[in-house]
């Protein structure tokens, strides 16, 4: 499983909102920032040419947020791709603030949303964000105020649509009774399935799902464990077959995995091609 994918095979697609195609395979742009994803990379030319390797593999959907570095990443972004391809969709995310290193605090005023979604409007360049997240849920503010925000956004023609990340089944309930959401993004993986029920909720309802930390595989990738067994019978890496599973798993996922290297994104691009049996899927559906 080394080749790269050629852009035209790169999975199938989602269609964001009923009008917004992306492949089911994206870019999470939080690790072209700093340690602790805080500040610069050490090469931001390398990740300025990692995000151009991006979009030469196909891939038409970058998520990233003004909290990532803060504002590197969508920098970074801005400085790499634009003027932008005409089907690339720049998902952003506001709601969370930075005091430093792995520190992140919660700021889902409307207020503060309003000040973020403009703030990464000028840093990205876009007069207008094709995807804008609640990054979190404040427990200082109910989710139907940080979401009426959003829809503000909206109707004043700064976003098309509205997402919400780290949610329960329950507050998605909430958030959509104010606003059509169309994504959520939870963390899930092959070793967390605590969104199983989340999960099943995007798909009832066709919602996009966009796993972050999707790369985790728990004991599953032990040596000579179920997950390292399956890649060698296939020819492939763990995480190849931890994508592969997220793709195959729901007909909504679409996995979006993060790196600062070229050889690494390349590398998760092959779980696009990889096919796993149903007996793979068998032996991965417990994750003990």
């Amino acid at each position: 499983m080394t080749d790269v994918p050629h852009p035209t095979t790169v999975a199938d697609v989602h269609v964001l909102g009923g009008d917004l195609p992306v492949r089911r395979f994206g870019y999470g742009a939080m690790r072209i920032t700093g340690s602790g994803v805080w500040g610069e990379p050490p090469d931001p030319d390398g990740a300025k040419a990692l995000l151009r390797r991006v979009l030469e593999l196909g891939v038409n959907l970058i998520d990233t947020a003004d909290s990532y570095g803060p504002e590197v990443s969508e920098l970074l972004i801005a400085d790499a791709l634009h003027p932008y391809p005409t089907d690339l969709v720049i998902a952003t995310k506001g709601g969370l603030l930075r005091d430093g290193p792995h520190q992140w605090r919660a700021d889902c005023s409307p207020s503060h949303l309003r000040a973020a979604c403009e703030a990464s409007l000028r840093r990205l360049r876009l007069e207008r964000i094709d995807l804008y997240q609640l990054h979190t849920v404040d427990a200082q503010v109910p989710i139907e105020e940080s979401v009426g925000a959003l829809v503000e956004l909206q109707e004043a023609g700064l976003v098309r649509h509205i997402g919400v990340c780290n949610v329960s089944v329950d507050e998605l309930a909430r958030a959509r009774g104010v606003a059509d959401v169309v994504s959520v993004q939870n963390r899930y993986n092959l070793a967390d399935r605590g969104s199983d029920d989340v999960v099943d909720a995007c798909e009832g309802e066709g919602l996009a799902f966009l796993p972050w930390y999707p790369l985790a595989d728990g004991e599953l990738a032990a040596p000579g464990g179920r997950l390292d067994q399956i890649a060698q019978a296939h020819g492939a890496t763990v995480a190849q077959v931890a994508l592969a599973w997220l793709l195959a798993h729901s007909s909504t996922m679409i996995p979006i995995p993060g790196t600062g290297s070229i050889e690494h994104f390349e590398e998760n691009m092959g779980a696009a091609r990889l096919d796993l049996t149903p007996d793979d899927l068998a032996a991965l559906a417990d994750r003990e």
